[in-house]
């Protein structure tokens, strides 16, 4: 039996939504996809990529909904923003 231990619980739920991915095994169809509404599907080889910003509540709500049509979950992945590149000064050197 694999035992996991707790994670670490301040008490605070971040609130913010997140960008997510969400890959799946298979091509989703219309009447699956229909259950994942906050999210964008794409096609990506043999797998269906589903794109959305989330907070936890949702991000598990949906994977429980992944778990309860049976879908074979691959991955989850909170996707970061890449900073924006540094902008020049405008007034040039001294």
């Amino acid at each position: 039996m694999t035992v996991h231990l707790p994670a670490h619980d301040d008490g605070v739920m971040d609130a913010a939504p997140a960008l997510y991915t969400i890959r799946i095994n298979g091509h989703l169809g219309a009447t699956v996809l229909s259950a994942f509404p906050a999210m964008v599907s794409q096609r990506e080889q043999a797998q269906t990529v589903l794109t959305g910003l989330l907070d936890r509540s949702a991000l598990y709500g949906v994977l429980a909904q992944i778990e309860t049509l049976g879908l074979d979950l691959v991955e989850v992945r909170q996707i970061t923003p890449e900073p924006a590149p540094a902008q020049p000064d405008e007034t040039g050197p001294p």
